[in-house]
C-alpha cells in the first residue's frame, strides 16, 4: 500500500548538540550503491542508499524508479535539471524514510552524470551524483543460451581460491572455516577467473555461478540464496567491477555467463530489515509463517485459496523473509534490479530461483520486461516439480487455463532428472527402468516449448548423481550421455567430471564439496589431473570428449527427436535434422546383447557410413549392433 505523506517536516536551527549528531551522521552514514558512485549528504536528510545509482540511455526500459533511502527524506522535493531527463512522480510510503522518485530518460538523451537536488524549503538538503551510461554495441540484441550450450554450474565458494586476501572482510560477519561444510571456504571470482581455460577446454560454454550477491549473514551466507544487497557483489567473492571483468574474460574464451537472480525472498540481515521501506514489503511481516510447498495450488481448481496463499506467501526458512511483490515499488525494484545486472555485467542469461513461489502476475512482468529488453535472452526458471503440467505453466507460450501468461523462456526439467536418477537404478520390466523415462519424455506435449528446457542430471540441491548411482561409472556415464543429447540445453554441476562424491540423502555442504585443486596444498587437482584416480580420469576425459563433439554438432543443437518404446533393456532415440542423424543406443543390461536396426531403417536406409563419436570408430549398420554390458553408444549417421 502506498501512502502519500501529506505532512513535511520543518528545518529548525540545530543545536550544539544538535549538530555533534549531524556530524557523527555524516561520518558515520554511507550508501550502499553501484560502484563508482556516492551521495553527498548536506543536511539532516541525509541519503543512505540510492537504487539504482546509474541507467542506460536507449534502453526500452527508460522510466526508472529510483529508491533513496535517508533520514527523513520525504520530507524533500527532487529535483533534475539536465536535458532529455525528467521527474514523473514521486511516491512516498508510510515510512518517511524512503523516496520513489520516478524519472525519465528521453530517447535522444546524452551520456553524463548529473546532481539529484532534494531539496526542502528552497534549500538543498542532499545531492546524490546519478550518472547515464552509453550502452554496450549490439547490448539490445544479446544471445542468450540455448540448446547450442553445455551449462558448467558452480558453487563459487567451493569451486577455487583465487585471492585469500578476500577470504575474510571487515563488516562481513561470518569468517572463512573451511573444515565446516556449511561455512565459508574462500572460494572467489578470482578462483573461476583463473580456471576459465580448463572450463573451456572441457566442452562448457556457459557459466552458471550460484548468487554472487552480498551475503552477510552470520552463518550459512556462502550459498548465496539469502541476499542482503541486491546491488552488491559479496566482497568474499570480489567486487562488482570484478565479476564483470570476470563476465568479458569468459566472453573471450566462447562461454557467456548466467547469473543467478532470487526474486521471492531476501536475507534476514538485508538493509531493509533495519528500516523497512514499507509495512506491506514483506509477506507475514509480524512473524515467520513458512510456505506449505504447495505448488500445485496455483493451478488447482479445487485448491483452497488460503492454501494458495500460504504457499506464495510464507517464508522459506526464518532467515529468508519471503517478499511481498504485489508493492508496486517492490516490483519496480526487482525487475530493475535483473536489468541493471544484464546491462552491467554484459549477461547471457538468468536463472531465477523458486520461481513459483513469487506473484504469480508480478513474474509475468519481470520476465516480459526482461525479454521486451533483450529479446534473444534466455531465463529459467526453477520449478521444482515432477509433475509436468506443474513445471510447464511457467514456460512462455503455454496456454493456461488460469489465464496466467508467461514470458519466461525455459524451466529446469525437473520431471526428468528425477526420472532419469530413478529409472538408471530399476530392474527392467514392463512398466520400470527406461519405460518410465521413455514415459516421462512423451509428456513433451504439455510444453509450450520442450526444446528450450533445461536438463540436468544433478545441481546443487540434490545428492551427486554418481553417488546415487553406486558409483557406478558406466551408469554414471549413462547419465551423461542422455543429458548431453537429449532434446533442451544441457546442464552440468562442478566436479561431477572427477566423480565427487556425496550422501544419498540431501547434505547441502557435502554435495557442494571444494573442487579438488582449487586451494593451494591440494594434494588432489582437478585441473591439472595431479592424484586423479584413473576412474577419475577416465570420467574427466569422457565428459570432455563428449561436449567438446556436442559443441560443433549442428544435429544436437537444433535437431528434431524420435524415440522407440525400450526393448530388453535397450533404449534408442535418434536426434535428425536435414539429411544428417544422430542416433543413440543406451543399454542398461549387466550383459552384452545384440541390437537388431531393423525399426530404424527410416534413418539408416540410404546411410553409407557411420561413426562412433566417443571412440572415434566406424561402425558397420548394415547388421545388428553388438551393445557391451551397461553402455552408451552415439553414432553419427552420414
Amino acid at each position: 500500500m502506498n501512502i502519500i505523506i501529506k505532512d513535511h517536516f520543518p528545518m529548525h536551527k540545530p543545536s550544539l548538540s544538535g549538530l555533534l549528531v549531524l556530524l557523527c551522521t555524516l561520518l558515520f552514514s554511507y550508501p550502499v550503491v553501484a560502484e563508482g558512485n556516492s551521495a553527498v549528504e548536506e543536511n539532516r536528510h541525509a541519503i543512505k542508499h540510492f537504487e539504482p545509482a546509474n541507467w542506460w540511455v536507449g534502453m526500452n526500459y527508460h522510466q526508472v524508479e529510483l529508491m533513496v533511502h535517508g533520514d527523513n527524506i520525504s520530507a524533500t522535493q527532487p529535483q533534475i535539471n539536465y536535458p532529455g531527463v525528467q521527474i514523473l512522480s514521486v511516491v512516498k510510503t508510510d515510512n518517511p524514510n524512503y523516496l520513489f522518485v520516478t524519472i525519465d530518460i528521453a530517447a535522444h538523451t546524452k551520456p553524463g552524470k548529473f546532481p539529484i537536488e532534494f531539496q526542502h524549503d528552497g534549500k538543498i538538503q542532499s545531492r546524490f551524483e546519478y550518472e547515464l551510461l552509453a550502452r554496450g554495441k549490439n547490448s539490445a540484441q544479446r544471445q542468450g543460451f540455448s540448446a547450442k550450450d553445455a551449462i558448467y554450474l558452480i558453487t563459487p565458494d567451493r569451486f577455487a581460491n583465487g585471492d585469500t586476501k578476500n577470504d575474510a572482510v571487515a563488516g562481513l560477519t561470518e569468517q572463512p572455516d573451511r573444515t565446516f561444510k556449511g561455512g565459508r571456504h574462500g572460494g572467489d571470482i578470482a578462483g573461476i577467473a583463473q580456471h576459465l581455460d580448463y572450463i573451456a577446454n572441457m566442452g562448457f560454454t556457459q557459466i552458471w555461478p550460484n548468487p554472487l550477491t552480498e551475503n552477510n549473514q552470520p552463518q550459512y551466507s556462502y550459498h548465496g540464496y539469502a541476499a542482503t544487497n541486491l546491488y552488491l557483489t559479496d566482497a568474499r567473492y570480489g567486487t562488482n567491477e570484478e565479476f564483470k571483468r570476470f563476465v568479458a574474460k569468459a566472453k573471450q574464451k566462447g562461454m557467456g555467463v548466467i547469473q543467478d537472480i532470487v526474486l521471492n525472498h531476501i536475507g534476514s540481515k538485508h538493509w531493509w530489515m533495519n528500516d523497512m521501506p514499507a509495512k506491506d514489503w514483506l509477506n507475514f511481516p509480524a512473524e515467520f509463517i513458512a510456505t506449505n510447498h504447495r505448488r500445485t495450488t496455483v493451478q488447482d481448481p479445487y485448491a483452497d485459496p488460503q492454501d494458495k496463499e500460504l504457499f506464495v506467501s510464507g517464508w522459506f526458512v526464518k532467515s529468508m523473509p519471503d517478499l511481498n511483490q504485489r508493492n508496486p515499488q517492490l516490483a519496480n525494484y526487482l525487475i530493475q534490479n535483473s536489468l541493471w545486472w544484464i546491462e552491467y555485467a554484459g549477461l547471457s542469461g538468468i536463472r531465477e530461483d523458486t520461481y513459483g513461489y513469487a506473484d504469480e502476475q508480478f513474474l509475468s512482468r519481470w520476465a516480459k520486461a526482461i525479454m521486451d529488453e533483450y529479446p534473444n535472452f534466455n531465463i529459467v526458471g526453477e520449478e521444482w516439480s515432477t509433475n509436468p503440467a506443474v513445471v510447464a505453466h511457467w514456460q512462455r507460450g503455454k496456454e493456461n487455463k488460469s489465464g496466467h501468461v508467461s514470458h519466461m523462456p525455459s524451466v529446469m526439467d525437473f520431471p526428468i532428472h528425477e526420472t532419469l536418477r530413478q529409472v538408471l537404478l530399476e530392474d527392467e520390466s514392463w512398466d520400470t527402468g527406461f519405460v518410465r523415462l521413455y514415459e516421462m519424455l512423451a509428456n513433451d506435449f504439455v510444453y509450450a516449448d520442450p526444446f528450450n528446457l533445461v536438463v540436468f542430471p544433478e545441481n546443487h540441491d540434490t545428492a551427486r548423481i554418481y553417488s546415487v548411482l553406486n558409483e557406478d561409472l558406466d551408469l554414471f556415464k549413462m547419465a551423461m550421455v542422455y543429458t548431453a543429447t537429449m532434446r533442451g540445453i544441457p546442464q552440468f554441476y562442478y566436479g561431477s567430471e572427477v566423480l565427487l562424491t556425496s550422501p544419498k540423502e540431501r547434505d547441502d555442504g557435502a554435495v557442494r564439496a571444494d573442487m579438488p585443486g582449487g586451494w593451494k596444498g591440494d594434494t588432489k587437482n582437478a585441473f591439472t589431473g595431479t592424484g586423479l584416480t584413473a576412474k577419475e580420469k577416465e570420467s574427466q576425459q569422457f565428459i570432455k570428449t563428449l561436449l567438446n563433439w556436442r559443441k560443433n554438432s549442428e544435429v544436437i543443437h537444433r535437431g528434431k527427436l524420435r524415440h522407440y518404446a525400450p526393448q530388453n533393456g535397450v533404449y534408442v532415440y535418434v536426434r535428425y535434422v536435414d539429411d544428417k542423424a544422430v542416433m543413440v543406443l543406451l543399454n542398461k543390461n549387466k550383459q552384452a546383447v545384440t541390437h537388431p536396426l531393423l525399426a530404424y531403417r527410416a534413418f539408416l536406409d540410404g546411410k553409407k557410413k557411420a561413426v562412433d563419436v566417443l571412440n572415434k570408430r566406424e561402425v558397420d549398420i548394415t547388421k545388428p549392433l553388438s551393445l557391451a554390458e551397461k553402455s552408451s553408444l552415439i553414432i553419427e549417421l552420414q
